[in-house]
């Protein structure tokens, strides 16, 4: 017979991000966060691979990656608003948790179990934050999927690949509600 969670499940289905640009101090130290890195390494993970690990981005390393963010923009031709859109993604953040796909050789998982696994660790890390209270969002954007970005602002070797950047902070403000998915609309019953 299952055990209900009803506080989990309550949880669940009114959790809601909180956008990046509204998180303020303070932020989790390093003993608030390792229960949240902790959590979302339990995620599904086919054959036991561990096709992901995490890098922590203080804000010194923000800023660091802000400015990269700027120089990159420049050479691959960006726009300014979209350069400033991606700096401030960086620059204004005092704590986010990069989720690092890496791909694990296997001749039973293959690669796109290995792509899920790794954004259950996003969705089990931004729930985590949320969970405990923290305000939250899951980003990405045009920075984090250029590979010399990613080489030269992470450390990121050959096969890694930028998931998702979990923002985590103090909430300054609650978001408004939004529209939400149909459920009858968007499931499918089969009985046979």
């Amino acid at each position: 017979m299952p055990v209900p969670s009803p506080e989990t499940l309550d949880f669940l289905q009114r959790r809601r991000s909180r956008p990046a640009k509204t998180l303020g101090l303070p932020v989790p130290d390093r003993d608030a966060l390792r229960p949240l890195l902790t959590a979302a390494l339990r995620s599904p993970d086919h054959g036991k691979l561990e096709p992901w690990r995490l890098i922590v981005l203080e804000r010194a390393a923000l800023q660091r990656l802000a400015g990269l963010v700027a120089t990159r923009g420049a050479a691959l031709g960006r726009d300014t608003e979209e350069i400033e859109k991606a700096q401030s993604q960086y620059g204004m953040a005092h704590l986010a948790v990069a989720v690092i796909e890496v791909q694990k050789p296997s001749a039973k998982i293959p690669a796109i179990e290995q792509t899920y696994s790794a954004g259950a660790v996003c969705l089990a890390l931004l729930n985590a934050a949320l969970a405990a209270g923290w305000g939250a969002n899951w980003l990405s954007g045009w920075a984090s999927h250029d590979s010399e970005f990613t080489a030269q602002g992470l450390g990121l070797k050959e096969g890694e690949r930028v998931a998702g950047l979990i923002h985590i902070g103090t909430e300054t403000n609650a978001p408004p509600e939004r529209p939400r998915p149909d459920t009858d609309a968007l499931t499918t019953w089969m009985e046979q």
